[in-house]
This record gives C-alpha cells, structure tokens and sequence, in this order.
C-alpha cells in the first residue's frame, strides 16, 4: 500500500474511532468529559499520519460528533473541541516528526490546550459567548484530569505495542 493509500485509510479509521469511542462511552454514560474519549485517537492519530491529515481527524471528531449523535453540543462545546483536538493533532504530529513521543504528546496537549483558550476568548470577545477563557480551560483541566492521566499512560504503551511509526 503506498503512502497516500496508508495516510487516507488510517486517518478514516482514526476518525471513526473518534466518533465510535465516544458513543460508547456516552452510552455506557462513563462521563465523556472526565474521561476525554475523543482526545485519544486523535493524539494517535498524530503518530502515524501526516500533520495536516491529525489536523483534520481532530477538527472534524467533535464536529462529526455533534451532528451525529448531540454530543457535544455545537455551540460553543464542539467549535472549541474543534480547534482544540485539530491543534492536538497538528501540534503532536509535528513535534514527534522531530522530537520522541512523550514531548510530542505533552506539547500537544499543552497546545492544544492553549487553543482552546484562545478559542473561548475569540467567542466570548466577538460573539458575546458567556463564557471566561480560564475559568474554562481550568474547569477542564481539573474534570478531564482522569483521562489526561490516561492519555500520557496509555498512548505510549500503544505506541510501543504497535510500533508507532510517523510518515
């Protein structure tokens, strides 16, 4: 299988897992936001395509996700999901490209984190969304708390089952 081929199967596959794992976990009502579902295949995702197919996968999971099943709701939730997860995607994929896995992963957490903020800021600064950047990125940080845990446990130990190698 050629590159292309590769890139454009696995970033399908991602982004399915990106719509898949959070309705189970809808579901099985295990807390979407505490356990950050969605943010996991993007992160891997980051691994194995190249930086503008990450993008993608994490700009399109949330918005993907709120027209198929509600959840998260459009605005303002899956707009910022949005840029948040498309910057996770970017962000780790370009690092890992020149760095080793666990920076590539905290730095696009940290980034994408940041966007999010900003995001808000622009929202709330242009269209009135009442909504305060920090209070919205620390209430994140401290309910998604479980599944970043879990981010920086389990997406290496993948990696190295499955031997994650960038293009």
């Amino acid at each position: 299988m050629n590159n292309k081929t590769r890139e454009l199967t696995l970033s399908g596959m991602f982004l399915a897992f990106g719509i898949i794992v959070p309705y189970i976990f809808h579901i099985a009502n295990l807390g979407g936001p505490i356990f950050l579902p969605m943010h996991i295949p993007v992160l891997l995702a980051a691994f194995y395509v190249n930086p503008i197919y990450a993008f993608s996968i994490g700009f399109l999971a949330p918005l993907l996700n709120s027209i198929l099943t509600g959840m998260p709701v459009l605005y303002p939730i899956a707009i910022i999901m949005s840029f948040e997860l498309g910057a996770y995607g970017l962000i780790t994929a370009i690092i890992y490209k020149k760095s080793n896995l666990l920076l590539a992963l905290i730095s696009g957490m940290i980034g994408g984190r940041v966007v999010a903020g900003l995001v808000v800021f622009i929202l709330q600064s242009s269209f009135g969304l009442k909504m305060n950047p920090l209070l919205y990125l620390k209430g994140a940080l401290i309910t998604g708390m479980p599944g970043i845990v879990i981010q920086i446990v389990l997406i290496p130990v993948i990696a190295k089952k499955f031997k994650i190698k960038s293009i």
